[in-house]
Order: structure tokens, then sequence, then C-alpha cells
């Protein structure tokens, strides 16, 4: 088994996102220790994502927002699936339950997990765990959000192949939704099993 050695870890900041710097080293492939080297890893925190789906029509849910990174593109309202960030003292499952109430209206009925995974290992702690959710899409709420969050959301109810079809022409453009919508088109007959 590979080994590492984390030789110095020190704060950069701590805000809203933390910046730490890493000096470590570890082992080769080939034998042997790689050099000592730094690196920036922002710790933001873990999340829970879930694609809102409603097997009787066949539709989804996904919600429109603002998103800073995304400030430097011609249009930074993005297309996603409900999402979080997991506090302390809450599951993925409650997350992602909470979430969507708040950024939906909607409640959900069954849950299935797709994956588990880090969004961005080479310079960012954070694990996603995400989710498929059943819902009754008559229930979902035009706009949503918290106020104390400065959440602005548009609710959008969707057919399933409107939605692969954007994913086509690239109009999906986050990866949390990417991996959510490839997985279900992955399920040709969505006859899903929620817990």
């Amino acid at each position: 088994m590979m080994q590492y050695q984390l030789l110095e870890q020190k704060s950069l900041y701590s805000g809203f996102f933390k910046l730490q710097n890493y000096r470590l080293k570890h082992q080769l492939f080939q034998g042997g220790w790689s050099q000592e080297f730094t690196r920036e890893i922002l710790q933001r925190g873990n999340a829970a994502g879930v694609l809102l789906f409603d097997p009787k029509t066949d539709q989804l849910v996904l919600i429109e927002q603002f998103r800073p990174g995304a400030i430097e593109s011609d249009y930074p309202w993005i297309m996603e699936v409900v999402a979080g960030m997991i506090e302390s003292d809450e599951t993925p499952k409650q997350v992602v339950q909470r979430e969507a109430i708040e950024e939906s209206g909607v409640q959900i009925k069954g849950l299935k997990l797709i994956h588990h995974y880090y969004s961005s290992p080479g310079g960012s702690d954070e694990q996603i765990w995400l989710f498929i959710g059943q819902i009754n899409i008559d229930q979902i709420a035009e706009y949503a959000g918290l106020e104390n969050e400065n959440e602005d959301i548009k609710v959008h109810r969707l057919a399933a192949t409107e939605v692969f079809d954007w994913l086509k022409k690239g109009k999906i453009n986050n990866a949390m939704t990417i991996i959510a919508l490839q997985w279900l088109q992955l399920q040709p007959e969505r006859n899903l099993i929620f817990d």
C-alpha cells in the first residue's frame, strides 16, 4: 500500500471557505519517494445533491440560480440539481431532504444514492453525495430559496427527454448535474427502487 507524509500544514485563509498549505511527499509507483512539494488545498466542506424525479410523469426538476464562480461566463445563472452543504450534525440524506424543500418546495418520497465522489481532489477536499429523489412534481414551487442565504431560485419542471437534449447540446454545464443526468440516462427503463 502506497504511503505519504504530511510534513507541515498551515492555514492561509479562513473565511466562507478555508485555504490550507500542505508540505508533503509520497511514495512513487516505481519505488522511492517524491521530493517534498507544497500544495494549497481549498477546504470548502462536503455537499449533497439530489436529482428530483417524478417516475409517473418521467419529469425532472432543475433549479436555476446565480453562481459567482461562473461570473466570467456569458450567463452566470446555472441550471442545477438541488444541493447544499452538509452541516456537522447532518447526514447527506438529511441535507437533500432539507434542500429539496428550501430550493424547490417539494418533499422527497424516496431516495437512492447515485454516487459518492471527490469534486476536485487536486485542489479541494470536498466530497459529494449524489442522490436521485422520487417526488410528486405537482408539488414544486415556481420560485424558491432562502432570503437569509441570498438565494433567488427559479424552479424548472421538465420532461426527462428535454433535459437529456440540453445535456447533449451543452446547456448543462456543472459536474454534479451532468453526473446525475448521465446516470439516469443509463437507466433506460427508469424502474428505480427508492429507499
